[in-house]
């Protein structure tokens, strides 16, 4: 039965401080964690993931926006935020709520150097970003001249952490290009550092690099869908708790006739007398057309019932024939009976897309 009442997201802060000590587990005394907390956590709640986990000691926070870093400075939180994805037209709002930038190419150093400068900036931290492999954001290893160059004897700005992504961390297939990756980055920074003259700290780990490449933790890693309960990997999935678990109810039940349409298009029609039941959950809500059509399933009173139809803005019709319930029951879209990884997995997508789409009109309710 369950006490939900409408589509609510549960969030367990008690599974999140378990994958937080499992991952925490595997470092080095000395590493430092960098939570990846972008995307509202994953889907989650920004502020409430970030809040625990600064309680847990967590180092560093990194989201992708700076109106990200903004929403976790209004909440409250006080360590550091690097902005990974960081545009021009946020600098000097980034500075003035103390984000720290990814300075990932000649222009927005440019930008970046410039707005500082404006805003009598000294030493203000940055990051650079250098691309090894996975050609989205980055310096290439050839502009760390020109990069010295443009700092100079300026006072502004100071590189407080090198970085770089590994493409495939979690498939063990491209182990080779992913030790490439390690050792181009190893090179970048042992060049960064000496013509420096210091060293900055050095991240390259993602929570599947954490557990496959241990030998490669540097001064610090980064870990975010393993946060939430998520290690790309059945083995590790075994070991982490969902943080989220997605819940609606049994709108209304239909009995379905022999050769009946159910929904828009007439997607499903029934063979035989069916009892269908209507969610109050929908594409705009996250869960998009490509879950219907008898490709993905939900939970009821424990046992399966599929997706039927095309899904709909606000609502999806599902099968219970069979299955003893009745309206106002609790439906388990995805949670710890119901991995989000195998629900995204039947449309052919990952838990990291299906966790973010979770529309923000979805209630959230903290366990």
């Amino acid at each position: 039965m369950g006490n939900i009442r409408e589509t609510t997201l549960e969030i367990d802060l008690s599974a999140l401080e378990h994958n937080f000590n499992f991952i925490k587990a595997k470092l080095k005394k000395e590493t430092k964690f960098l939570a990846v907390v972008k995307a509202f956590a994953y889907g989650s709640d920004m502020a409430i993931v970030a809040k625990k986990l600064e309680n847990l000691d967590v180092d560093y926070f990194a989201v992708a926006y700076v109106k990200e870093g903004v929403l976790l400075r209004d909440a409250g939180i006080t360590a550091p935020i690097l902005v990974l994805h960081p545009q021009p037209i946020n600098f000097e709002e980034l500075i003035d709520r103390c984000l720290e930038p990814s300075i990932y190419s000649p222009r927005i150093l440019n930008s970046f150097l410039e707005t500082a400068k404006k805003k009598r900036q000294t030493n203000y931290p940055i990051h650079l970003k250098f691309n090894t492999g996975l050609n989205r954001l980055g310096f290439w290893h050839n502009d760390i001249s020109l990069i010295l160059k443009k700092l100079g004897r300026e006072t502004a700005l100071k590189i407080i952490s090198v970085f770089s992504h590994l493409a495939a961390s979690e498939d063990k297939k491209e182990r080779e290009f992913s030790l490439q990756q390690i050792e181009s980055f190893k090179k970048i920074s042992d060049e960064l550092s000496e013509k420096l003259g210091s060293s900055p700290m050095r991240h390259i780990l993602n929570t599947s690099g954490v557990l496959n490449y241990p030998e490669a933790q540097f001064e610090m890693v980064r870990s975010g869908i393993g946060l939430y309960g998520y290690g790309n990997e059945s083995v590790i999935d075994a070991q982490l708790k969902p943080i989220a678990s997605l819940k609606t109810i049994i709108s209304q039940l239909h009995q379905i006739e022999p050769n009946e349409s159910v929904g828009y298009n007439r997607a499903f029609k029934s063979k035989d007398y069916r009892v269908t039941a209507t969610l109050p959950i929908g594409h705009a809500d996250g869960i998009s057309r490509q879950y219907g059509n008898g490709k993905a399933f939900v939970q009821v009173n424990g046992q399966k019932a599929p997706i039927i139809g095309n899904v709909c803005m606000d609502m999806v019709m599902i099968d219970v024939t069979g299955i003893d319930c009745k309206e106002g029951d609790e439906v388990v879209i995805f949670g710890d009976t119901l991995s989000a990884e195998n629900f995204a997995n039947t449309a052919d997508t990952i838990s990291y897309e299906l966790l973010t789409a979770i529309s923000q009109r979805v209630k959230r309710v903290v366990k």
